[in-house]
């Protein structure tokens, strides 16, 4: 079964059993693939979904700190609810060993060095990475190493 299938199937039993929270939370995530499928006129895999759900997650993160800042720990705990139902949807994330040793292999295998390599050990590891870690803290350890 496909992860659009399965998130499916998950907003039919959320409907029957009244869950409200999580419901909503997953008509947005269809309401997103189904605005990727149409914009690019193509059956979404699971990896554009993935994709669509670590974009969700972050725009998330960005409302909660906001909503904290701005005092408003209630929609901030409801943004943490939604992120919760999300994650649900992505794959097992990595320890910090597998994602150092997968940057090892990337940066070996592009066969490149410096600060300059970054753009093309990113693009080598994304499909690897995507949904299982936050690229954001990856692409700083490659800098490093790179660095390094």
């Amino acid at each position: 079964m496909t992860l659009k299938a399965t998130i499916t199937e998950d907003m039919k039993v959320a409907m029957r059993a009244r869950e409200a929270a999580r419901l909503s939370t997953i008509r947005l995530l269809l309401a997103a693939i189904k605005q990727k499928e149409v914009d690019e006129r193509i059956d979404v895999s699971d990896a554009d979904v993935v994709g669509i759900i670590d974009k969700m997650i972050k725009q998330r993160r960005e409302s909660i700190t906001q909503f904290d800042a701005g005092g408003r720990p209630e929609l901030a705990d409801a943004e943490r609810a939604e992120i919760e139902i999300l994650q649900s949807y992505l794959p097992q994330p990595l320890s910090a060993a597998e994602i150092e040793t997968l940057i090892a292999e990337a940066i070996a295998d592009a066969g490149v060095s410096g600060p300059a390599a970054m753009g093309k050990v990113m693009a080598a590891l994304r499909p690897k990475l995507a949904g299982r870690v936050d690229m954001a803290r990856v692409a700083n350890r490659v800098k490093t190493r790179l660095a390094g």
